[in-house]
């Protein structure tokens, strides 16, 4: 049974909390890598709030929340509900078949580089970045690659499936090659390979052996955390015809994610009492200012967060359900989002200081990008992360006032701030990447 510190560490709740003592030392100009300001906040607003108008007017009913869905792009996910609804596969099983795919998905989704592109069978086009990402992952899903009954079920995730996963069979299906080149592609590979452990693992039985609590490889499948929800002591039907819909505590959905797929990530992440914690790294600022060693970790868990942001919307999509307890769910400290506040200047990094952090001598020239990239672990990118955790909060609040709305913090992630740097990148640099040099091994960004 982890500890009450470990079990902080690996909770939602932890990740706003720590990332608010970061943001205060950021406020008192005490961060050892980067300089706030927050006068051009206005500026940020301004740009999101402009983007919304532009996309929607002022229907902002119509704004999806932030999850994978979007990435599939329009024509791909909706044809297959309907097929499988015209061969009347239950409802609950659509719902299992997305989960399948969704898990694998986000898995599969860290930042692949610049170069990288995925071209779809009968097309032309070269899609890179999250929607080739998505795209590819949907064909390797319908391909049977990931299903241990790819003659009777194709669309399917299993861990007998996931047991023939390797590297190059990644590689192949995403198409990489020396002239297609991908970021972090052992790490991806790797990731699914855990996957399949997981799903086989007797301790998370209860998650991913669906009702029958199967042992059989075969039969243990992300799509069951499904069947564990819809009968945990938690779940409250609501009042519906159908006896589908029901109202669950956020904090099932998170033990399922973050204590069943916590054994996805790799061993060698942050450890505490010889449990390692996933996206939770040491920042050596806030290390200063606190009792223990454990009291300057920070929490992320973005990769997480963006499968329970998606997976969210296939419950409530498919099954009409909905969760309790959403306010723990925080801003992803990507690129995207932490690009967005380097590119207006909102964060300014010290390059002197990085180079000096990494034994480098010399002086440091004014660009971010000159500096050697910079593992997730380094401080310069944990204050970069936690800062931008809670300025997505202060920005969303600040849009809702702006505009006179209350969008949750899902839709602000999806049609301003995530949009926001992607198009902002594309302004500032040719080739539309990030404003700093992050190392991408396929299993944190």
């Amino acid at each position: 049974m982890p500890s009450d510190e470990v079990a902080y560490l690996r909770s939602l709740k932890s990740v706003r909390e720590r990332c608010s003592a970061v943001f205060a030392l950021a406020e008192k100009n005490k961060l050892e890598f980067w300089d706030l300001d927050l006068s051009k906040e206005d500026e940020v607003v301004e740009f999101c709030a402009g983007l919304i108008k532009r996309d929607f007017g002022t229907d902002y009913d119509a704004i999806p929340p932030h999850g994978r869905w979007r990435h599939f792009l329009s024509g791909r996910i909706e044809p297959l509900i309907d097929e499988w609804r015209s061969q009347n596969v239950e409802t609950i099983e659509i719902a299992r078949r997305l989960v399948d795919l969704f898990v694998v998905s986000v898995l599969l989704d860290a930042g692949a580089g610049p170069d990288w592109k995925y071209t779809e069978a009968g097309s032309n086009e070269a899609i890179g970045r999250s929607e080739g990402l998505a795209i590819a992952s949907l064909a390797m899903v319908k391909s049977g690659m990931f299903s241990g009954s790819s003659d009777s079920q194709a669309f399917r995730v299993d861990a007998k499936g996931l047991s023939g996963t390797s590297v190059q069979a990644i590689s192949d299906s995403m198409q990489v090659s020396s002239s297609n080149p991908m970021v972090g592609i052992e790490g991806r590979a790797q990731l699914l390979v855990n996957l399949g452990k997981v799903l086989a693992d007797p301790a998370n039985k209860a998650y991913f052996g669906g009702r029958d609590q199967s042992d059989d490889p075969a039969s243990c499948r992300p799509g069951n955390m499904v069947d564990y929800l819809r009968d945990h002591p938690s779940a409250q039907q609501t009042p519906s015809p159908s006896s589908l819909p029901i109202s669950v505590p956020l904090e099932a959905l998170w033990e399922v994610l973050i204590e069943g797929l916590g054994g996805v990530w790799p061993p060698s992440r942050t450890k505490l009492e010889g449990i390692a914690l996933g996206d939770v790294w040491q920042c050596d600022s806030l290390r200063k200012t606190v009792d223990k060693d454990s009291d300057g970790l920070v929490a992320f868990h973005k990769l997480t967060q963006w499968l329970n942001y998606s997976l969210m919307e296939v419950f409530d999509q498919i099954l009409g359900w909905k969760f309790t307890n959403t306010s723990y769910t925080t801003g992803l400290p990507e690129y995207r989002n932490g690009g967005l506040l380097m590119d207006f200047g909102y964060l300014k990094i010290r390059p002197q200081a990085v180079l000096e952090s990494l034994g480098k001598v010399g002086t440091a020239s004014d660009d971010p990008l000159d500096l050697p990239s910079l593992p997730a672990s380094h401080s310069a990118i944990v204050e970069f992360r936690a800062v931008t955790v809670i300025a997505l909060d202060r920005i969303g609040k600040a849009i809702n006032k702006k505009l006179g709305v209350e969008l949750s913090l899902a839709q602000v992630l999806e049609s301003a701030t995530w949009k926001g740097g992607r198009e902002i990148a594309k302004k500032r640099r040719s080739d539309g990447g990030p404003p700093i040099n992050v190392l991408l091994d396929g299993t944190v960004f």
